[in-house]
């Protein structure tokens, strides 16, 4: 049932037998959701940190008049809040974005792991570095990249993380998100969201079909997003 981790963890560095063990062991329970529905929510002191297994979900903060910003993507193999095993209160919320299984692991026994298995909490660790190094591209591109690049920077970015985890069709991938919730994703009005999908495709790097993404043209979308995978640290090397 852990393979999505497997496969997240082992991009970075061989996983043992013994280390897959471990992490099941961490394993409490897990439980279904539906889109819509938080995996976890803000201002929640969870004793578990939930992996994500299948589905499609999101970090996200809602200011006072309601609007809400999703701030990374969060892809089956994703530990989606392993930090709070350390911060305790969530400051921001996941929600789920389509129909989400996962499952919960103890944080008593995810401490266990720092104690007792330095490798694999090494690893641990260097899954929450990805992802601040994710939310560093993210401002990137809110800040300073065209709506059109930032677009094509992000299905870049979640084919090659979809990849990992074996959620990929040849250079297709599924995207179960409205223009709403894109909007969400860039900061942008729907109507906005609406012209800037228009102007990826009008590219003829991707096509969209329903919830269906395909890579067309691999080289030209990663030059237009001036994509370099450098931090998703994807080289698997001893840590």
């Amino acid at each position: 049932m852990l393979e999505p981790l497997y496969l997240q963890l082992s991009q970075h560095d061989d996983l043992s037998n013994e280390e897959k063990a471990l992490l099941a062991e961490t394993v409490a329970f897990g439980r279904d959701f539906e889109k819509g529905q938080d995996l976890v929510s803000t201002g929640s002191r969870p004793a578990y940190s939930t992996m994500l297994l299948d589905g499609l979900a999101a970090r996200y903060k809602v200011l006072e008049d309601g609007g809400r910003q999703f701030t990374s993507l969060q892809v089956p193999g994703d530990f989606v809040d392993l930090h709070a095993f350390l911060l305790r209160k969530m400051d921001h919320g996941i929600i789920a974005l389509s129909p989400c299984r996962v499952m919960f692991a103890d944080h008593s026994k995810l401490k266990a792991i720092t104690e007792q298995a330095p490798h694999l909490a090494r690893l641990l660790w260097l899954d929450t570095l990805v992802d601040g190094a994710i939310h560093r591209e993210w401002i990137v591109a809110m800040g300073r990249r065209s709506k059109t690049s930032h677009l094509a920077h992000l299905i870049c970015e979640l084919f090659v993380r979809l990849q990992v985890v074996k959620r990929t069709s040849g250079m297709s991938f599924n995207l179960p998100l409205s223009q709403a919730e894109m909007a969400d994703v860039l900061g942008l009005s729907v109507v906005h969201m609406n012209r800037v999908i228009g102007s990826l495709k009008k590219t003829k790097v991707i096509s969209w079909v329903n919830h269906t993404v395909t890579i067309l043209d691999w080289n030209q979308l990663a030059e237009l997003a001036e994509f370099d995978p450098t931090y998703l640290s994807m080289n698997n090397e001893p840590r």
